[in-house]
């Protein structure tokens, strides 16, 4: 991409409302724009990014066998009187009537909707298990919408819901979307941690939040020391095993929210670590607590009727954006990760206008871009020094910085942006580099 070409409204200042880091970012370089309190644009930058996490997190929920469908943003308010959540969901939920003077309610989230489809279609225990997901903005009217994309009121969400025909089977379920939460998560260069969890609105009696570690992050959460260190080799995972023990694995260290947390833990021989945290996905198992108030069964093997047992898995797409700037950054800016990087290389021609310079620096991008390589090229007039900036601030992992000096000692400068390391080489080294052979 060129930048000549690329919608970027990057900012020079700190904007004044922007109360976190991730927040400031994503405004200084032009991702997203605020349409009012606690909603969003998200401008092609922003976009670009957010793409990628949807792409990461749709391949993963396919892996572990979850089927996609679409679900509306606008449901009707019968099936949520059905469930017994209209009333008790709060002012969160925004209510709305048609012209026939029909409840409405701007989706929160899709069990009762979910359901719905579940019993028009299954009826036997042969057509199970079954999990559904969509990708889908949802609404929840904040009392105070706050730190950009991380607290807003519109929200992008993945939500995945799993039917079972009994107890033992929903939890096999949960495991598999446990495992494949931290895949998913470990796939954008994030390490999260399961943490036990309230289950809020939701309800049920399992739940778990998925943290990032961050100090700006809006939860206090109590982490065993030997968790924070944790690696655990989820390789070749096959999504038909039984996964407790991959599971248990996680669950053996104490971790909490602070809802969860009870102070007499620290009585107990555990080194706890206290510190702050950002939610970026929350799974749910809640049994027949939807099934059987909304008549979602299935006939069993002898013919009898069994409410189907339930969980539902979230994760805040938009929300993600946001925590891996937080995880990822410096004083100068973004610092992308690899797996969610917008371009993986970012070619600075330090003097446009300059015949030399503008010849290697387009001829360098068209063959990285014949060898499929991820490459914004800054061919603006701007001067050399905004230019630098920019780059850092953007946070592409490799910066290619090409300047009259560079192109008469015929040495380029190849920044790597994570450690600021500088390595000089020749035309040809350059192209080693990029694993590009003429």
């Amino acid at each position: 991409m060129l930048l000549s070409k690329f919608f970027m409204p990057v900012l020079k200042e700190v904007p004044k409302d922007a109360e976190i880091i991730s927040h400031v970012l994503m405004l200084r370089t032009g991702m997203i724009q605020q349409s009012s309190s606690g909603i969003y644009s998200w401008l092609p930058l922003g976009k670009i990014v957010l793409e990628k996490i949807i792409d990461i997190c749709r391949k993963e929920m396919k892996e572990a066998g979850a089927n996609e469908i679409l679900m509306p943003t606008l449901q009707s308010a019968d099936i949520w009187k059905q469930s017994g959540r209209y009333e008790d969901y709060g002012k969160e939920m925004l209510r709305i009537k048609d012209r026939n003077d029909r409840d409405l309610l701007y989706g929160p989230t899709n069990e009762e909707l979910v359901t719905e489809i579940f019993r028009t279609h299954v009826k036997s225990y042969k057509q199970l298990p079954l999990n559904l997901f969509h990708i889908q903005w949802k609404f929840r009217d904040e009392l105070r919408p706050r730190f950009g994309v991380m607290r807003g009121r519109e929200f992008l969400m993945k939500d995945a819901y799993s039917f079972d025909i009994d107890y033992a089977s929903s939890i096999k379920s949960y495991n598999v979307m446990f495992i494949s939460y931290m895949q998913l998560f470990k796939k954008m260069g994030l390490k999260a941690i399961p943490m036990k969890a309230d289950t809020g609105p939701i309800g049920g009696e399992l739940s778990h939040e998925f943290i990032i570690i961050a100090e700006t992050g809006e939860s206090e959460v109590y982490v065993e020391d030997n968790l924070l260190n944790f690696q655990s080799s989820l390789e070749n995972i096959n999504y038909n095993d039984d996964l407790q023990k991959e599971v248990d694995k996680y669950t053996s260290f104490y971790a909490a929210t602070e809802e969860k947390y009870d102070p007499n833990d620290h009585k107990k021989n555990l080194n706890l670590v206290q510190t702050r945290g950002i939610e970026v996905g929350h799974i749910f198992h809640f049994g027949q607590k939807y099934s059987i108030p909304m008549n979602a069964s299935v006939n069993d093997s002898e013919g009898k009727s069994i409410s189907t047992y339930m969980g539902s898995y979230g994760v805040g797409l938009s929300r993600l954006v946001g925590a891996v700037i937080e995880a990822n950054h410096d004083n100068d800016g973004i610092v992308w990760p690899k797996e969610v990087t917008p371009w993986s290389y970012n070619i600075i021609n330090l003097k446009s206008g300059d015949h030399t310079c503008d010849e290697i620096c387009s001829n360098l991008y068209t063959l990285m871009k014949e060898n499929s390589l991820s490459v914004l090229y800054d061919d603006t007039s701007e001067r050399a020094g905004a230019k630098l900036a920019k780059a850092d601030l953007i946070g592409l992992p490799y910066q290619i910085i090409i300047g009259p000096k560079g192109v008469k000692d015929k040495l380029f400068d190849v920044k790597n942006r994570k450690s600021g390391d500088v390595s000089k080489l020749s035309y040809n080294e350059l192209l080693n580099f990029l694993n590009i052979k003429l």
